[in-house]
């Protein structure tokens, strides 16, 4: 693009916002947005229902009705995950953590603060667990009680093995606890052949909701063992779970517009086909942006085997005019907001491929870091 070329008018989402290639929170739908207009008392019986609704679709999505139950969790998606480590784990029990990722680590991190035992096994970001070394791990460790996995590793975009993960976890005896926050409601995850106790997820992710509403949708027998385990009050779910039972209501102020907004998510998300519909859509983004990235000279950290059709990371280019925060400065002013990297293991950024977004906007994504950098003056184009 020249100086005498006008530049294209950003991209901008149904409601006027630039569009966030992120891995949320994410762009949403108008519609979504417009489900916050009304303000619901918490002991309103529309807003009572309208919780009890969405709270039910939760099991359905792991195809777990009658055998499990989702427990909301007022917060972040990280109020879900440590309200499940730190209610599911007893006092006496430890967990083996696998980490190739931030969140992982962060798992680890909740563990410690908690006083409840762990043992790690880490690989690098790219890299998924060793399967053998883990079952070595619990054969040798009876001591053992649970695993925690994530299911996709947002640090990288590694799709990690969790149906390979939870038979090893169901021969050794031992209970699985999951973090699905980046993998929920687009890849599959079957109660009915991946056992597991739990999988913490939040409204914000592939469900297409706004911030503010975590879950955990627990196996019912589990969640009857954890009366007491809890190391909080806020974050006890079994607690939590029973006073819904019995009252329909929060024990604390509940996010009410936020579960509104997810309500109205999961209406469009079993309008588009459910899994196979949201998936299917994010996976046609990820193949758009990964070959035309490819196209433009940029390296995918992952292979595609690995690569969860969520978040992308990139290499930074070995080239003395890139400089990440122009390059993401210069996608902001197009209408594009990506993420700055998270690795140990190498210089990156990603772009994520999920919210309310298509293969046409992807497109419009490759078309802005063409421009982006031919401004830079930079070539990567292989000669």
């Amino acid at each position: 693009m020249t100086d005498a070329e006008p530049r294209r008018q950003p991209a901008r989402s149904e409601t006027g916002d630039p569009l966030l290639l992120t891995p949320g929170p994410l762009t949403t739908s108008k519609s979504v947005k417009q489900a916050m207009v009304h303000d619901l008392g918490s002991r309103d019986e529309a807003f009572v229902a309208l919780n009890r609704q969405a709270l039910e679709r939760l099991p359905e999505i792991v195809h777990g009705e009658g055998r499990y139950v989702a427990v909301p969790m007022q917060g972040s998606g990280t109020f879900a995950v440590e309200a499940m480590l730190t209610t599911f784990t007893p006092r006496d029990g430890v967990v083996l953590v696998l980490v190739n990722g931030a969140y992982g680590q962060r798992a680890r991190r909740i563990l410690d603060i908690a006083r409840r035992a762990a043992i790690v096994h880490e690989t690098a970001e790219d890299t998924p667990p060793d399967l053998a070394e883990v079952e070595r791990i619990l054969v040798a460790t009876p001591a053992v009680t649970h695993v925690f996995a994530v299911h996709c590793e947002t640090t990288s975009g590694i799709l990690n093995p969790i149906e390979a993960i939870a038979a090893i976890v169901a021969r050794q005896g031992r209970r699985l606890l999951i973090d699905a926050m980046s993998a929920f409601g687009a890849l599959p995850l079957d109660s009915r052949t991946t056992p597991f106790d739990a999988v913490a997820a939040s409204a914000n992710k592939c469900l297409e909701g706004v911030p503010g509403l975590g879950f955990v949708v627990c196996r019912r027998e589990a969640l009857a063992e954890t009366e007491g385990r809890a190391t909080t009050l806020t974050l006890d779910l079994h607690d939590q779970h029973r006073a819904l039972e019995k009252t329909g209501q929060y024990r604390f102020t509940p996010p009410i517009h936020v579960i509104v907004a997810f309500h109205q998510a999961l209406e469009e998300f079993s309008h588009e086909g459910g899994v196979p519909g949201r998936g299917g859509r994010y996976a046609g983004n990820a193949r758009v942006l990964i070959e035309g990235m490819r196209a433009l000279g940029f390296r995918t950290l992952l292979p595609d085997a690995l690569q969860a059709p969520i978040i992308v990371t990139f290499r930074t280019p070995d080239h003395p005019n890139f400089v990440f925060q122009r390059f993401y400065d210069g996608l902001k002013a197009r209408g594009y907001v990506i993420y700055p990297g998270k690795l140990t293991v190498a210089d990156s950024f990603r772009i994520g491929c999920i919210g309310r977004l298509d293969a046409d906007h992807m497109r419009g994504a490759l078309e802005a870091v063409r421009e982006t950098l031919a401004e830079m003056d930079v070539d990567l184009t292989p000669r």
